[in-house]
């Protein structure tokens, strides 16, 4: 981290700071949620979850090197100090922004309702042909996950880019106010969400809540092709830039889906071609590399960076990772869906050879046209060869799909084997909640 110290800490969140005050201008090493994963000098947040109570830990995390806690209640006999405020989480997104702003360098925030970290990671490897990058781990991207980010930031990094995931209205300008981003992406509007956001018009509004808290100066770059994104004339004073398979200023033309072997595509943009192979298997994925193109030239990258970073891009978890267990391959895209992920998801299968099978489940949080969007994505799934369908609302996709229908995992399970065979390449795709991992281990044992 930056030369960061407690003092500075308790002011930037207005908290009271309780010790010694020697200790006062002690700089840490670093912000920790976890009670294992706490260094020598790190500062230790005790935050009372649902099933744990961090203020339990904070004489363990003393004991194992921490300098302070951050807390809602005084620790019983504390060892070392501690920083009092009325909430652990509103104090930590304080402190967050307050260290960012301790930095003079793009930072890219990045959301939409499908490729968030897809984008994320495209944006990342074509930024680090230049920069050295810091960039948002795992499923860090909510109000607790976006500060920990950047809070993370090394002294030396000279790039960053920060996925920013919501729920709700009033969540993103929380996140947008940390980040204060110098160049905002959104990829794409869609179905997602709806319970608390209502509809695609709700989801537009919530995810451009980030356009006031962008820089002066800054650039804003969205997805083309969406009805949506693509009706934004100016976000202060600066008409937007625009990527898309068919409209905006980066546009793509030769697309071509190889399966295993990537997809192939030229980049259109400053009235040249750029031709790249993207290591991935979806087609989408070459609107995530023209967004990645459309940020790294904002940022002075040359035409190579853009390519040489575009081949460098890696898959993580389970988003899109092939798996190829000898018998079958495995499309394990089971991290989290909606209504357009999983059709693109389908779309993807549909450039393999051999059978196809979709084992689709659940999409959650849809709102009171839940059903009806899950017969929708079911007769979008008409063109597999088999679909499988898991879960109580999952039962109109595979109405829509005229495929097969089983109340819960456990029931597929003993099913499997008869209905899987050599060579099938198989979609695993739901919601994160339906747990849809533990399909793909059983595949994976066929």
């Amino acid at each position: 981290m930056k030369h960061f110290t407690l003092a500075q800490i308790a002011e930037a969140c207005g908290g009271k700071y309780v010790g010694d005050e020697a200790l006062k201008n002690t700089p840490v090493s670093s912000v920790e949620r976890d009670s294992r994963c706490i260094k020598e000098n790190s500062l230790f947040l005790a935050i009372k979850g649902a099933r744990v109570d961090g203020h339990n830990f904070i004489e363990k995390c003393y004991e194992a090197g921490a300098v302070c806690a951050l807390c809602e209640k005084p620790p019983e006999n504390p060892s070392k100090p501690y920083i009092l405020t009325d909430s652990t989480l509103n104090a930590v997104k304080k402190i967050a922004k307050a260290y960012r702003e301790m930095f003079d360098i793009p930072i890219v925030g990045i959301s939409g309702s499908v490729g968030k970290t897809s984008t994320k990671e495209m944006i990342s490897a074509v930024l680090s042909q230049k920069y050295r990058v810091h960039k948002t781990q795992g499923n860090l991207n909510n109000e607790l996950g976006v500060p920990l980010t950047l809070l993370g930031m090394e002294a030396d990094t000279e790039a960053a880019v920060i996925e920013m995931g919501i729920s709700g209205f009033g969540e993103m300008t929380r996140i947008s106010e940390m980040v204060q981003p110098t160049i905002e992406v959104i990829t794409i509007i869609g179905d997602c969400h709806l319970e608390n956001l209502g509809d695609r018009d709700g989801v537009f509004k919530a995810k451009t809540e980030m356009f006031q808290n962008l820089r002066i100066g800054g650039t804003v770059i969205l997805n083309g092709d969406d009805d949506k994104l693509c009706k934004v004339s100016s976000v202060k004073g600066n008409a937007p830039i625009f990527y898309g398979l068919a409209n905006g200023a980066y546009r793509a033309e030769n697309i071509k889906n190889n399966g295993v072997l990537g997809v192939d595509a030229d980049l259109v943009f400053e009235g040249k071609r750029l031709s790249v192979t993207i290591p991935a298997i979806g087609t989408y994925m070459v609107s995530n590399a023209l967004a990645a193109a459309a940020v790294g030239r904002t940022l002075g990258l040359t035409r190579e960076e853009i390519r040489d970073g575009i081949s460098a891009y890696k898959t993580v978890g389970s988003r899109a990772n092939l798996i190829d267990t000898g018998k079958i391959r495995i499309i394990d895209d089971c991290y989290n869906a909606n209504p357009t992920s999983v059709k693109a998801s389908i779309d993807t299968l549909m450039n393999f050879e051999g059978r196809k099978i979709a084992i689709l489940g659940d999409m959650k949080e849809l709102g009171d046209n839940e059903l009806e969007l899950h017969l929708d994505v079911g007769r979008h799934a008409q063109c597999c060869d088999l679909v499988i369908a898991v879960g109580p609302l999952a039962e109109k996709l595979a109405e829509g799909a005229g495929g097969l229908h089983f109340g819960t995992k456990e029931e597929l399970f003993s099913k499997l084997p008869e209905l899987i065979n050599m060579g099938d390449v198989v979609l695993v795709k739901a919601s994160h909640s339906m747990e849809f991992e533990k399909i793909t281990e059983e595949l994976k044992k066929l």
